[in-house]
């Protein structure tokens, strides 16, 4: 394999883990191979264990250990105190912002921004769109397949930045329900913060035990771990700048190292999501995405 010339990015965390145990994952981070690091709450506006000014201080950590940080706004906005936290992040100018919908967009007024995964950017209409209103780089959609992300790339504006997920389970939709509460029988006000006893997520099973879909909080989340480590030189050759990795409670280092392999022409070894949940790349290849097929050479 020849080398290629792309970076490796750490989405934000999206499930709810301990302070400690969220502090001291971000503290490798600072020590591995990824080049981008996204960070901050885009699920949950109840999560407690770390707070604005949390995340905050981990963002400066991180760029002072000589990380590119992004700071990741929510999805699904729902509440006036939701709408406010939001229009702060946008009014800091100490890091880039990933909007994860558009009164980001909206808030940031012209200035440099990610476009993040679920703004839904599927042409190349839409992608001069967003680099008129300051995108510098946009997360292509989660379900896309090679041949239209090929596309899709070619339509971009000149200086747009690419980048794709290539690791961890994807966030397919949103809800303004809760589905971890629910399926505790508990309200969403009232929820116990029952998510933070499910590292990743909580999985959903048909009547014949088959994996189906994750919950987390209010995303419903693939079932399986996508995995298109395999797949990264071809997407550096479509023209992906960055390729990302989402974060699990295992495995997430293991693929930025497999990632910092390829990136230099190695061949990676094969990373284990954590225990439990299977692999997937079905949608690259434009097949049922909880399918798992064999990188074409």
């Amino acid at each position: 394999m020849k080398p290629q010339s792309f970076q490796i990015s750490v989405g934000p965390l999206l499930y709810y883990w301990p302070r400690q145990h969220t502090i001291d994952f971000y503290a490798e981070l600072a020590e591995s191979a990824a080049d981008i690091i996204y960070v901050g709450e885009t699920v949950c506006s109840r999560r407690h264990e770390l707070r604005a000014d949390d995340w905050l201080d981990l963002a400066r950590d991180l760029r002072a250990a000589g990380k590119t940080v992004v700071l990741s706004g929510r999805t699904l906005i729902e509440t006036g105190a939701e709408a406010h936290a939001l229009k702060k992040l946008c009014a800091q100018d100490d890091f880039m912002v990933e909007a994860g919908e558009l009164g980001a967009v909206r808030h940031l007024g012209g200035r440099a921004f990610v476009a993040g995964p679920h703004i839904n950017a599927y042409h190349g209409g839409t992608l001069q769109w967003l680099a008129s209103r300051g995108a510098t780089r946009f997360v292509a959609p989660l379900e896309m397949d090679g041949k239209t992300l090929g596309r899709l790339l070619a339509e971009r504006p000149p200086g747009l930045q690419a980048e794709v997920m290539v690791w961890g389970r994807m966030a397919l939709a949103f809800s303004a329900r809760c589905f971890t509460a629910r399926h505790f029988r508990l309200k969403k006000d009232d929820c116990g913060f029952r998510c933070i006893e499910h590292p990743d997520g909580l999985d959903m099973r048909t009547r014949e035990s088959r994996e189906f879909l994750g919950i987390n909080g209010i995303q419903v989340q693939s079932a399986a771990c996508l995995d298109l480590l395999a797949q990264a030189p071809e997407l550096a050759r479509l023209g992906a700048d960055v390729l990302r990795v989402s974060p699990q409670s295992a495995g997430t280092l293991e693929a930025i190292a497999a990632l910092a392999v390829a990136r230099v022409g190695g061949k990676p070894a094969a990373v284990a999501p954590p225990v439990g949940i299977g692999r997937c790349n079905g949608y690259y290849y434009g097949q049922s995405g909880i399918e798992l097929l064999e990188a074409v050479a």
